[in-house]
């Protein structure tokens, strides 16, 4: 009797941690969400407080007097180029490295791995000067070009990883049958490496669309700033309207945590891909 209780209560111990977890990380979002629906009045009767309705207007003055309708497009305009352009050259290399034998490939793939150790910080001086000798400051290529390129060292290792985790003999079948590299990567390879795939562009998406360095460096023009850039404009102007403040947060992080609820499901393919291989 004991030992049907223990094995019974493990699991549900564990479910209850789960749940503890997911409150406590939750609950930031709600009193985000909460405050961003306040006036100034009830943000002074404390966190938990509830309005006496909700005030969704604090969107529209964020939207408008932040310039949030530039700053959300701007933040698109980037973050579709990178993230297609990072998964397709990642699945490029990928492909190289997980399959093909070529001099120095293991020193590359070493050089990539470092590349990725390598913050932004360390080279942003040097890619300024770059920028500014190509006559591309204030531009939208200074904020895709840079930002693809630090993207692929990690998109080629993810996918070259999860390309090594495919079934050996679909690939082996293939090339026995005479079929070309560039048929093997388009036909069968692609196909099984939709779920990695989505999840390299889910990763690439939020990373890019948190990206504060380089905008802040390369762009001091407004019609070119990106949402996180743009909040800590707003952010100066609009301290002590705290509604407002929370109302364009909301509107920067909400396209994250769409984004990831919508593509949930593929997320969680995509990490457990090859694990059952």
């Amino acid at each position: 009797m004991s030992r049907s209780y223990t094995i019974s209560a493990g699991p549900l111990f564990l479910r209850i941690v789960l749940w503890l977890l997911a409150f406590v990380t939750i609950i930031p979002f709600l009193l985000l969400l909460l405050t961003s629906i306040k006036s100034k009045a009830d943000v002074l009767q404390g966190a938990f407080a509830l309005p006496a309705y909700p005030h969704f207007e604090n969107y529209v003055d964020a939207w408008n007097a932040g310039h949030f309708n530039i700053y959300f497009w701007n933040s698109i305009i980037v973050v579709i180029p990178v993230v297609a352009a990072s998964v397709f050259l990642g699945l490029l290399t990928g492909f190289a490295f997980a399959y093909l034998s070529f001099p120095l490939r293991r020193t590359l793939f070493a050089i990539l791995t470092l590349g990725m150790m390598v913050p932004a910080e360390a080279f942003i001086i040097p890619l300024y000067y770059e920028m500014r000798y190509l006559g591309l400051i204030n531009t939208y290529a200074a904020l895709i070009v840079p930002q693809i390129a630090m993207s692929i060292p990690f998109s080629t290792i993810f996918l070259a990883s999860a390309m090594q985790q495919l079934p050996e003999e679909v690939l082996e079948a293939a090339v026995l049958d005479g079929a070309g590299r560039f048929y093997i990567l388009r036909k069968i390879v692609i196909p099984l490496m939709v779920p990695a795939m989505s999840t390299l562009a889910l990763f690439l998406f939020i990373w890019t669309w948190n990206e504060f360095l380089i905008p802040f460096i390369l762009v001091n023009d407004d019609a070119y700033r990106t949402l996180p850039l743009g909040m800590l404009f707003f952010q100066g102007r609009y301290t002590v309207n705290t509604p407002v403040l929370t109302a364009g947060a909301v509107i920067v992080i909400a396209p994250l945590i769409l984004t990831y609820l919508v593509f949930q499901r593929r997320f969680i393919a995509g990490l457990t891909a090859g694990a059952t291989k």
